[in-house]
């Protein structure tokens, strides 16, 4: 199959970006729903950077350009079907998972490594996309503790999704730490 044959399926979150409401959920039902040749086309108000890393944990790789002053559009395709997008698509993925890089120490082989990672303070998905990421280098038995401004909804949604056993504990102040183990 081939670009021209592909179903391309669109989401426009500016409305919601606008009116201040998260569409994190919005766009992750469409990629859910993607098939292995679509290609998924998102419209936002602004770069959004923190999304590839997402999706790159995903299987998808994209691209994006600003097509006007608040209106910027993300294309986004499998992997496999990376031809479809431009040269050097992979490289705002790239950026933002190397921004994501966590604290942690080099550990012998055979010893967990515990990665602490203070996300407080930060505007979703990028707590999120930090954690995924971080989740990402590990080995089996290696542990990810966050410390997020509150309980972290959609990633524990997406951590019971990828089977990952975690622990949450509320904090006084509201925030809430979180022990992921890499299964």
């Amino acid at each position: 199959m081939d670009r021209k044959d592909a179903k391309v399926v669109e989401l426009d979150v500016r409305p919601h970006l606008r009116k201040k409401l998260e569409p994190f959920q919005l766009i992750m039902d469409a990629v859910k729903n993607l098939g292995k040749d679509d290609i998924f086309v998102l419209h936002a108000t602004f770069k959004p950077a923190p999304l590839f890393g997402v999706l790159k944990m995903k299987g998808l790789t994209g691209k994006t350009e600003q097509i006007g002053p608040e209106h910027w559009i993300s294309t986004f395709v499998y992997k496999k079907n990376k031809s479809w997008l431009n040269d050097g698509a992979d490289d705002e993925a790239n950026e933002e998972l190397a921004s994501a890089a966590a604290d942690s120490e080099p550990v012998p082989a055979g010893e967990a490594k515990v990665i602490t990672l203070d996300n407080r303070g930060l505007e979703p998905p990028k707590p999120m996309i930090r954690t995924l990421s971080a989740l990402d280098r590990c080995r089996s038995g290696d542990e990810v503790r966050i410390h997020n401004d509150r309980v972290p909804m959609f990633l524990i949604e997406e951590l019971q999704t990828l089977g990952y056993p975690y622990t949450v504990e509320e904090q006084p102040d509201g925030s809430a730490k979180v022990r992921i183990q890499k299964p």
